[in-house]
């Protein structure tokens, strides 16, 4: 039977998140600001949860109404057969958020929707009172101009959450932001990848699981795999597909690189932990002396922003070097994602392609030098395109 999910994802990569779903077999999608809906089976939110590489959840809608009063969204929330998806004793938050609604506090709708399926369970389980002792549902109420959506999170933590992520550097990005970035690039595994400025490797590891056929959540588990929506040999037969898909031998080139010892360090033991240690090459090295030998490569890099006191002048400086550098590979692309507003005056060219995106609450800007495609290439359309 298939159910109504959706796929939330940072504002800039709805885009990113759809051409996934369609990739992954889910055609019937509607693409919304900040989350795209699709139609799947129990069986393949699983899938979505364990594939899908730039989208921070997975939600199982399971209601939609309109409601101008708090009497409307209590009566609204109630209405719904709560008992069919909540055991007994289920533990169940309640987040919430509200956008141009008329019921524009965000605490009042959490405690209105608790209470409304509090009340449901109660009346059908004839019991005055539940223990929320059981298994952890999330739900989410969402109001966007009065059309309310009730949604249970499937994944549990964030999809960036991929389990081999240990230390953060100065300029972090989520791991789905960082596949979003590789995606969004001219780079497929048979051209050399380089990330020159890697802090603590993650966009080179999600590179490699990428290039790997590597499901990024093959590490972790999610919320609704505790649920009991589903057997147990249902969830291990979805594994063990996403586990067969794998490349084991794959053949690319990835250098990470970083000026920074510590860096290389935890890039190291990230590569390790992901599994991917045997296909990068990961050194201490100063952007001065990038000098790759392969023509048509991509670099992607997400470098300091100088957000803190007393690191412009050396970020103005870093953005000079990196600019210098690239005059001496013009078959490289570069891409660069960062918040500088003068990023393309000290580079010293202007990008072919320039898209808004967000690193958490910083507005940045992910800026496309396109290079020439390989020889091989050039009859084809650039891959990039379908995401643009």
């Amino acid at each position: 039977m298939e159910y109504t999910f959706l796929a939330t994802t940072p504002f800039g990569l709805e885009a990113v998140v759809a051409r996934e779903l369609e990739e992954l077999g889910y055609r019937d999608r509607v693409v919304e600001n900040g989350r795209v809906y699709f139609k799947a089976d129990a069986l393949g939110a699983l899938r979505c949860n364990l594939w899908l590489r730039t989208a921070d959840r997975v939600m199982w809608v399971v209601g939609q109404f309109e409601a101008h009063t708090f009497d409307a969204l209590f009566e609204g929330t109630k209405a719904l057969p709560w008992a069919d998806w909540l055991p007994r004793k289920a533990r169940f938050p309640i987040e919430g958020r509200s956008i141009k609604s008329q019921l524009s506090s965000v605490p009042a709708c959490q405690s209105i929707v608790k209470k409304a399926i509090a009340t449901k369970l109660a009346q059908t389980y004839r019991e005055s009172w539940l223990e929320e002792t059981g298994p952890l549902f999330s739900i989410e109420v969402s109001l966007l101009k009065d059309l309310v959506t009730l949604a249970i999170d499937t994944s549990g933590q964030g999809l960036h959450k991929r389990g081999y992520r240990v230390h953060t550097g100065p300029a972090p990005i989520k791991e789905t932001l960082a596949a979003a970035l590789v995606l969004l690039s001219r780079w497929r595994p048979h051209r050399p990848f380089a990330d020159p400025m890697c802090g603590t490797g993650t966009i080179a590891i999600e590179a490699a699981w990428i290039g790997a056929g590597i499901a990024p959540g093959l590490l972790r588990s999610f919320s609704m795999e505790s649920f009991g929506w589903l057997a147990a040999d249902s969830i291990r037969e979805v594994r063990e597909a996403a586990e067969a898909s794998r490349n084991h031998s794959p053949d690319f080139q990835i250098t990470a690189h970083d000026i920074d010892a510590e860096a290389i360090a935890q890039t190291t033991q990230h590569a390790r932990l992901a599994g991917v240690s045997e296909y990068l090459s990961i050194a201490q090295q100063p952007l001065r002396n990038f000098s790759p030998t392969e023509p048509y490569g991509c670099l992607i890099s997400n470098p300091p922003y100088g957000e803190r006191m007393g690191e412009d002048r050396e970020v103005r400086l870093l953005y000079r070097q990196l600019g210098e550098v690239m005059k001496h590979h013009t078959t490289w692309s570069t891409f660069i994602f960062t918040s500088h507003p003068d990023f393309e005056r000290l580079f010293g060219k202007r990008s072919e392609k320039n898209r808004k995106l967000y690193n958490g609450r910083i507005e940045c800007h992910f800026y496309q030098y396109l290079g020439p495609l390989p020889p091989r290439l050039k009859m084809e359309s650039p891959p990039e395109n379908h995401l643009m």
